[in-house]
């Protein structure tokens, strides 16, 4: 009976197929999504990823597929995504010479024979590789929508997970689908996957794809395709017992014996066993140079097999032609599955594995070009197989180089695995320095250099306090203050800041009588741009200016970085402190200087500070061309979100909020889980808007979210936004108690961290409109205790105010002018002089919103003052604006104060807006019966339905049913509103 050993169809996966390439279609509309394919070894993942593979193709989708291998603690970084890739650096691909040379240089490192890699004192940001290797799958997938397979996704190492989180943010329109295959039977509690696939597998773009086993009748299928004809009902029985539905299992099985009658193996690592041994020697002793190799390239199978090119190649065919032994990607042998190498390799002596370990070890630095050094991936290989023969000495070298190497291409937690397996040889092997080419205390900063870069802060900081024990200060300042300085990083990021500015200062102590050096100008570039973070502006220019002076005494560029840091940190804080031509020339030489290198991050961070910065002196479009022109300019995902959030806050600014919400909505498409700065300013730019349009739920919703994100924050230019926000929030829901606490709460937190005037005054004036609304509806209550709260607080607000616009720019004057309006409102003398003012300030500056609600407001004041005719103008000028910037809140209320004040809003041919003439004395201007002239009258007074019902003699019912038609006529959503207008336009008198 013929019996093939693989099945030569797919056999009872039709439905999984179906979801796998409804989704390749949606990605080829436009719609991405990474799939995650999950079942337990042999349960056949391979098998269906592959004939998805084959459909792609066949509709003309382009694939690119890796295989994560299972190395010591996952230390080959990137293994899938190079393997992935590699075919396209071989064959030449074209659309690889389309990519920019900065993207290009980025990938090199990974991909040798791309180009010379990216300049070594640039590659300190694991982002700008995924940024470069999802350029080149945008790129792949505006010729062809692209498949990416990764397999084996238990075994992925750090690099490659974090890449996923990254795709998975960071993906919007591309054609492009992501399918990994993982063992759920490999995830023990620790594992590093779970967290990741909790977080994604939850995402809309997320499907997750679970093959169980094969029922009988699919088994039987399996077996009519295995041998040839329809299987016996014994030997469906036999093999679905033994299998229990495993596809692989049931293969092998039927492998160790085909008739399936006798003996049978007992246990599938006996029936794997069984298919090793028929092979003949030479084949037995590939695959056991193999079991110890995982994937290896045919040079080295040939040096470390030992056998002449003839023997190794009738044994290669021999094993492919058992089904034992693939090529797999980028021309590597390997096992057909993970399970027969398994097999194998348990079966080693204990000193063959040793020699062969060490044989493969010294083959692949063989192959590593004289003088040149291994890519990362190659030095983690040697590294692991000096380790797997137990010689310490060359263990810990191969480490060190290999360390060294996951560093060059950003693997920072692969670099943290590494440098942790140097320092515990270090006490086990003779002369450690010399093998690893650096003394212990080297080691230690490296290895807490990368625990910080994966945000392992403990770690690194508990590292860098040992590496400064072994340090003699006195003796080598310079070295001490680095890791000062890498100390002062890892109390920053742990939020103790004032420990973190104390070590800084005894860094910087240390390097006081050493002249200048490359160390001492980056010590006081990052304690300038913590000063700037933190709106202590005038520390932070001289700081910067101290930086780049230091600079200027250095010879040479490798201090790019740190001369950008000084420049950025220089420029915002000159215009937040008055000087906007210094300041913008200093961010328009760090524009420059990032444009030269083709340094996309640094590129990212000057275009976002110019911004910000030129928003902040009142220069509203030039601010929102910047953001534009940054991003147009900038390619990279993460980068781009950035300049997005600040297109939607400066075009929400200058009044055009159909562009601010797209620039919005891209972040939201691209946005992963949330986390930091990012979605801290994303949620309150939605919140703005909403607050702008009149969604108020939507916009208490995202400052919820807000709020909780930035609990332990300490930057004024978010916590500004914030109390800002959630005041006016309060104040629209008549929740007066909710509002002043956010006004207090973020005063508080802004004015503890920093000098920030322009934030400080934003929110005091924000209170101050929470404290006029509140004295005028105490007043209409006649509440003298709640007036007097009130105007306490207004007092106290309107001082600082004032104190912050004395050194303040056009914005704080702006806020100032509003101050003093809101301040007029608050002691009952509404002026629409002081409102017209602030509403002319907020038009020098091209900021339509606020100049709205001031006119808005100009005209309040002008009716309660009795002035209609007066009150139209600014009445239509405020409605104009509010309907074309789609602000319904704001066009509702000017629409219910023209009602009130009975104003018919016209334009003339001159564009001058009029009312129509003065109704008759006993006209009522809202169509108010006596009788509910009457009504309104108490209700003014304060009296509920059950006091009108008794005074009115009429059921509490009717007086309900009175109180509603009053407020819907005077246009009103409450009885206090209904107060406040019947006090101040006199209908508190009854008819």
């Amino acid at each position: 009976m013929a019996v093939s050993v693989t099945s030569s169809r797919l056999v009872g996966r039709e439905r999984e197929l179906a979801e796998l390439e409804a989704a390749l279609s949606e990605a080829a509309d436009g719609r991405p999504s990474l799939a995650f394919v999950a079942g337990e070894s042999g349960v056949g993942k391979t098998r269906l990823v592959r004939e998805l593979q084959q459909r792609a193709v066949a509709c003309g989708a382009r694939v690119l597929s890796g295989d994560c291998i299972e190395l010591g603690e996952g230390q080959l970084a990137y293994a899938p995504l190079v393997t992935a890739m590699r075919p396209l650096v071989r064959d030449a691909d074209p659309v690889l010479d389309a990519l920019p040379p900065s993207v290009r240089a980025e990938l090199a490192a990974l991909l040798p024979g791309l180009g010379e890699g990216a300049p070594r004192d640039r590659r300190d940001d694991q982002a700008r590789v995924f940024e470069a290797l999802l350029a080149v799958l945008d790129r792949l997938a505006r010729e062809a929508p692209v498949l990416l397979v990764i397999e084996d996704l238990h075994w992925a190492d750090a690099s490659t997970r974090a890449f996923l989180r990254f795709l998975a943010a960071a993906v919007a329109d591309e054609a492009m689908l992501v399918v990994a295959t993982y063992r759920p039977d490999e995830l023990h509690r620790r594992h590093p996957l779970r967290p990741l696939l909790a977080e994604l597998e939850r995402s809309q773009r997320a499907l997750r794809v679970e093959l169980p086993l094969l029922a009988r009748d699919e088994l039987a299928e399996q077996l009519a395709d295995l041998i040839g004809r329809p299987p016996g009902e014994d030997l469906v029985d036999r093999l679905y017992a033994r299998s229990e539905g495993n596809p692989l299992y049931t293969e092998e099985l039927l492998a160790a014996g085909p008739d399936g009658r006798g003996s049978l193996p007992a246990s599938l690592a006996a029936a794997l066993a069984v298919r090793i041994e028929r092979l003949g020697p030479d084949a037995q002793e590939v695959v056991r140079v193999l079991s110890a190799a995982g994937a290896v390239e045919h040079e080295v199978l040939a040096d470390v097999a030992g056998l002449d090119a003839r023997a190794l190649n009738d044994a290669l065919r021999e094993s492919v032609s058992s089904h034992i032994v693939v090529t797999g990607a980028s021309d590597r042998y390997t096992f057909r599955h993970a399970l027969l190498r398994e097999a194998v390799h348990d079966e080693l002596l204990p000193g063959e594995r040793a020699q062969l370990h060490r044989a493969l070890a010294t083959a692949l630095e063989e192959t590593v070009p004289g003088g040149a050094p291994a890519t990362a991936q190659r030095a983690a290989r040697i590294a692991h197989h000096y380790l797997a023969a137990g010689d310490q000495p060359a263990a810990l070298a191969a480490a060190m180089r290999a360390g060294v190497a996951a560093m060059d291409v950003q693997a920072y937690e692969e670099g943290a695995e590494l440098f942790g397996r140097v320092l515990e040889l270090w006490n086990r092997v003779p002369d450690p320095e010399a093998l690893a080419g650096e003394d212990e205390a080297s080691v230690l900063e490296r290895a807490a250099s990368c625990h910080l870069r994966s945000d392992d802060v403990p770690r690194a900081e508990a590292l860098v306090r040992r590496a400064l024990a072994a340090m003699d200060g006195a003796a080598d300042p310079r070295r001490t203050a680095t890791l000062y300085g890498l100390l002062s990083r890892a109390q920053w990021a742990l939020m103790r800041q004032d420990e973190a500015g104390d070590t800084m200062r005894r860094a910087l102590d240390l390097l006081a009588d050493d002249g200048a050096s490359p160390e001492r100008a980056a010590l006081l570039a990052q304690r300038a741009k913590r000063l700037m973070v933190q709106s202590k502006y005038r520390a932070a220019v001289g700081a910067a200016q101290e930086a780049l002076n230091e600079l200027a005494g250095l010879p040479g560029d490798s201090c790019r970085s740190d001369e950008a840091a000084a420049l950025n940190a220089l420029g915002v804080s000159s215009i937040a402190l008055g000087d906007v031509d210094d300041g913008t020339a200093a961010l328009r030489r760090a524009v420059a200087m990032a444009q030269a290198e083709n340094d996309y991050q640094d590129l990212t961070v000057a275009y976002s500070n110019l911004a910000d910065a030129l928003s902040m002196a009142g220069r509203t479009a030039e601010a929102l061309a910047v953001a534009r022109q940054g991003y147009a300019e900038v390619p990279g995902v993460r980068a781009r979100a950035w300049l997005l959030l600040g297109i939607s806050q400066y075009a929400f600014d200058a009044g055009e909020w159909d562009e601010a919400e797209a620039a919005a909505a891209q972040v939201d498409r691209r946005s992963g889980p949330p986390s930091g700065s990012k979605e801290f300013d994303r949620l309150l730019r939605h919140a703005e808007l909403e607050l702008g349009r009149g969604d108020h739920d939507a916009a208490r919703e995202h400052l919820r979210a807000a709020a909780v994100l930035g609990a332990d924050s300490r930057e004024p230019q978010y916590l500004g936004v914030l109390g800002d926000l959630l005041a006016e929030s309060g104040r629209r829901d008549d929740d007066i108690p909710a509002a002043r606490a956010a006004v207090d709460e973020a005063l508080d937190r802004i004015e503890f961290c920093s000098e920030d005037i322009l934030r400080i005054i934003r929110v005091a004036t924000s209170g101050l409109a929470v404290e006029a609304t509140a004295a005028q509806r105490a007043r209409d209550l006649a509440d003298p205790a709640a007036q007097a709260e009130a105007l306490a607080r207004a007092e106290a607000l309107v001082a600082r105010t004032r104190a912050a616009a004395e050194d303040g720019q056009a914005v704080e004057q702006a806020y100032a002018t509003t101050a003093e309006a809101e301040y007029a409102r608050a002691l009952g003398h509404d002026d629409p002089a002081l409102w017209t003012a602030a509403a002319d300030a907020w038009e020098a500056l091209e900021r339509p919103y606020p100049a709205a609600q001031a006119r808005w407001h100009a005209a309040e004041a002008l009716v309660a003052a009795g002035d209609r005719e007066g009150a139209a103008a600014p009445t239509a000028a405020a409605l104009a604006v509010a309907e074309r910037l789609g602000s319904t809140w704001l066009a509702g209320e000017v629409d219910s104060l023209a009602a009130r004040a009975r104003l018919r809003l016209t334009v003339g041919t001159n564009g001058a807006a009029g009312a129509e003439d003065e109704p008759e004395e006993d006209e009522d201007p809202f169509g108010l019966t006596p009788r509910e002239r009457q009504v309104l009258a108490l209700v003014a007074a304060g009296a509920t339905n059950r006091e009108i019902g008794r005074q009115l003699y009429m059921a509490e019912k009717t007086a309900s049913v009175h109180v509603s038609r009053i407020l819907v006529k005077l246009d009103v959503r409450s009885r206090t509103e209904a107060a406040g207008v019947a006090h101040r336009l006199g209908l508190d008198v009854a008819a």
